[in-house]
């Protein structure tokens, strides 16, 4: 199983402002700086991250994107399906869903994965990080 490179940098980027909450927006252009990659890139990454309601965007002289008051309830499965969307990992192509056990036992693993992940949260991984 692997995820897009978006999500990686969401992950980092609510990291990011996570451990910057204190400070006024900060702009997309240094948030691209700090992960090395396209400020057009992350812009797209940052719609879906606001769209979510994960972040917040402002806009003017000192606009830029900030995280969310309640910032600790995120959890890594909110992110994950901000910016991978909400599908299954596995589809069975080969059987009437209702009549697959391969898929029964993919969407048992699927399930403990984002139970774990769903337990995960910017919050707990900040305070292992100091």
């Amino acid at each position: 199983m692997k995820y897009s490179k978006a999500t990686d940098y969401a992950l980092h980027t609510l990291f990011f402002l996570a451990k910057n909450q204190d400070k006024t927006p900060i702009n997309v252009h240094e948030l691209a700086k700090e992960q090395r990659i396209s400020p057009t890139y992350l812009s797209k990454i940052l719609t879906k991250l606001s769209k979510e309601q994960l972040i917040k965007a402002s806009s003017g002289a000192n606009g830029g994107y900030s995280i969310r008051s309640n910032w600790q309830a995120i959890t890594f499965f909110d992110v994950i399906q901000a910016v991978e969307g909400k599908q299954s990992l596995f589809e069975c192509y080969v059987h009437d869903d209702s009549n697959c056990d391969i898929k029964k036992v993919m969407f048992h693993a699927e399930k403990i994965m984002e139970d774990y992940l769903r337990s995960q949260t910017l919050a707990t991984v900040l305070e292992e990080s100091n």
